[in-house]
C-alpha cells in the first residue's frame, strides 16, 4: 500500500496557472517531491535537493482530494500537477482517474524524460525538454515515444511542448524540438536565471527585459512561425514566492 502513496510536498490554490498552454487558467497545485533531472536554473530544486524533505508527505488520492477541497471547497474545476518530475509515479494514474470522477480536469507539467502509459489521460500535458543551459541532456528516444503515444487517436491528452530559454543555444535546441514535432503546439519561455531574488521590482524588470529580447529573436526567425513567446506569469506577479 505505502507503494501506492504519492510523495506530496506542497498543495496550494487556486491561483492562475502561470506558465505554458493554459497559462493564466484558474487552478489548483499539487506539487510532487523527487527528479530525475537536477536542472542548474531549477525554480523548486527544494522537491529534489533535500531542502524540502521535512514537508514531504505520502497521500493517497483521497488524502489529496481531502486538501484540495479544505483548500478551496467548491472552488475549482483544474488541478495542476508538477514537481520535480510528476511522470516518476506509475501510482498517479489513481489520482488522475480520481479528479476525473470529480469531474475535475488534471494538467500535467513533466520533462519528458519518463514515459508513464497514464499520460495519454491527461487534460492539459505540457512537456518542457530541457534546453542546454539546464546542464541536463535529454534521451530523445524516451521523448519521441511519449509524443507518438499522448498523439495517437486513443489519446485523451491535449499537449503541447514548451522550452525555457536563457540563451543563443537554447534557442537553436527549441527550434529542434519544434522541427521534431512541428505539429504539437509550441511554445517558448523566457528563464528565470535570479530565483533566489527577493527584490521583485528588480526581478520584474529583468525578466521583462529578457522577454522582449525573446520576442524579438522569435519575431525574425522565419523558421519559428508556429511559436508563442510567454512570459513566467507568475514571477512577474508574485517574484520566486512559493505557494502561489
Amino acid at each position: 500500500m505505502r507503494n501506492k502513496l504519492i510523495p506530496v510536498i506542497e498543495i496550494f490554490g487556486p491561483t492562475v496557472q502561470g506558465e505554458g498552454m493554459v497559462v493564466g487558467q484558474k487552478t489548483m497545485f499539487v506539487r510532487t517531491a523527487g527528479c530525475d533531472f537536477s536542472c542548474s536554473w531549477c525554480d523548486s530544486a527544494f522537491t529534489w535537493d533535500g531542502s524540502g524533505k521535512s514537508e514531504i508527505k505520502l497521500m493517497s488520492p483521497l488524502e489529496i482530494w481531502e486538501e484540495l477541497y479544505r483548500l478551496a471547497p467548491a472552488n475549482f474545476s483544474h488541478v495542476t500537477i508538477s514537481g520535480g518530475n510528476p511522470a516518476l509515479y506509475p501510482q498517479m494514474e489513481e489520482l488522475i482517474d480520481f479528479l476525473h470522477e470529480k469531474k475535475v480536469k488534471v494538467a500535467i507539467e513533466t520533462q519528458g524524460s519518463r514515459y508513464q502509459s497514464w499520460l495519454t489521460k491527461v487534460d492539459d500535458l505540457t512537456i518542457s525538454p530541457k534546453p542546454p543551459s539546464s546542464g541536463m541532456t535529454h534521451d530523445l528516444t524516451i521523448l519521441d515515444r511519449i509524443m507518438d503515444e499522448v498523439t495517437k487517436e486513443h489519446s485523451h491528452s491535449h499537449p503541447s511542448l514548451k522550452v525555457v530559454i536563457f540563451d543563443e543555444q537554447d534557442l537553436a535546441f527549441a527550434k529542434d524540438i519544434h522541427k521534431r514535432y512541428e505539429e504539437v503546439p509550441f511554445y517558448v519561455q523566457v528563464g528565470n536565471p535570479l530565483v533566489n531574488e527577493s527584490d521583485n521590482d528588480s526581478l520584474v524588470r529583468l525578466l521583462l527585459e529578457r522577454y522582449e529580447r525573446l520576442i524579438d529573436e522569435v519575431m525574425k526567425d522565419e523558421e519559428l512561425l508556429h511559436v508563442r513567446v510567454l512570459p513566467q506569469l507568475h514571477t512577474l506577479v508574485w517574484g520566486n514566492k512559493r505557494g502561489v
